[in-house]
């Protein structure tokens, strides 16, 4: 119940706006999706673009979002340091759902709408790129939590086109030049699986399909091809166990894809890039992460 209190809490606080986005992206206006009118993208632009380009994933469980402090705040943060950042609401079970168990009768909203929303966002930026003074060739993602389990199924299935099933068709590469998962879901298997990310993402009738739950296990499914990935996590995260990231880390290393592990000791779970929250050690991983960054693309100069 405590947990659940601070959940509210959180999703109540996103009602408080502390940065002005310059457009607010309708993506899926236009075409006949299910839900689809919840899901947009708010754009935070440099006043000196670098070229380089975020889109921004909160969490939230896929039941809500987290769209101030690991969305609004990540993308004021990233503008001021010469990133477009692109904050992306994709859609979410709801809770209502989430109370009243509906998509035990009812579909709801479950996978695959959530990472069809990542990559009709990759799809839009790419396309749109050159009009944000954008290199469509360094386009990365950043999520946290749920978030991070969806940046990182959009690195790892980046090949499966699941905008066909909408009807569209886009020559847009949907895989993200870089990812960061900060304190993300990674498996849906047992002992470490974040339960309530499970049902979120599954369904109420489907979260322990064998299938389901082994495709959607990243851990398992790390391609030959994933980009570069900057991993975040906190040993006394309260919340998603801090082996979620450990696993993650273990594949990565063992497919020979280049990326760095941050963990620390404390910071716990939903501090993003929150100068409140988490621990003095933990809100270092924004400098550490600017710095990986710089080594992928020198032309940031931002501090």
């Amino acid at each position: 119940m405590r947990r659940l209190l601070l959940l509210l809490t959180t999703l109540l606080s996103g009602c408080l706006l502390q940065a002005t986005p310059r457009d607010t992206v309708e993506l899926w206006k236009g075409c006949k999706v299910r839900h689809a009118k919840e899901v947009s993208m708010l754009v935070y632009q440099p006043e000196k673009p670098s070229g380089i380009s975020i889109i921004v994933c909160p969490g939230g469980s896929y039941h809500w979002l987290d769209r101030q402090i690991e969305g609004r705040e990540v993308g004021q943060w990233l503008s001021e340091r010469g990133i477009t950042a692109f904050v992306l609401f994709y859609r979410t079970v709801g809770i209502p759902e989430y109370i009243a168990h509906t998509r035990i009768i009812f579909r709801g909203k479950r996978h695959p709408d959530m990472i069809t929303d990542a990559q009709r966002a990759l799809q839009w930026v790419w396309e749109n790129a050159r009009s944000y003074g954008i290199d469509p060739g360094k386009i990365g993602m950043m999520g946290f939590s749920a978030g991070g389990h969806l940046v990182m199924s959009a690195a790892c299935y980046s090949k499966t086109r699941f905008l066909e099933a909408t009807g569209v068709r886009t020559e847009a590469p949907l895989r993200p030049a870089f990812v960061v998962p900060v304190y993300p879901v990674v498996t849906m298997q047992k002992p470490y699986v974040h339960k309530r990310s499970r049902r979120g993402l599954l369904g109420d009738n489907r979260q322990h399909s064998r299938i389901l739950m082994d495709s959607l296990s990243l851990e398992r499914h790390i391609p030959a091809d994933c980009p570069p990935v900057f991993l975040v996590n906190c040993i006394d995260d309260p919340v998603v166990q801090f082996q979620n990231s450990v696993l993650l880390d273990s594949s990565l290393t063992v497919r020979g894809i280049p990326h760095r592990y941050l963990q620390y000791e404390t910071g716990g779970h939903g501090f993003g890039v929150n100068e409140n929250r988490g621990s003095s050690r933990s809100r270092q991983w924004k400098d550490e992460f600017l710095g990986w960054l710089k080594g992928l693309y020198p032309e940031i100069t931002a501090d």
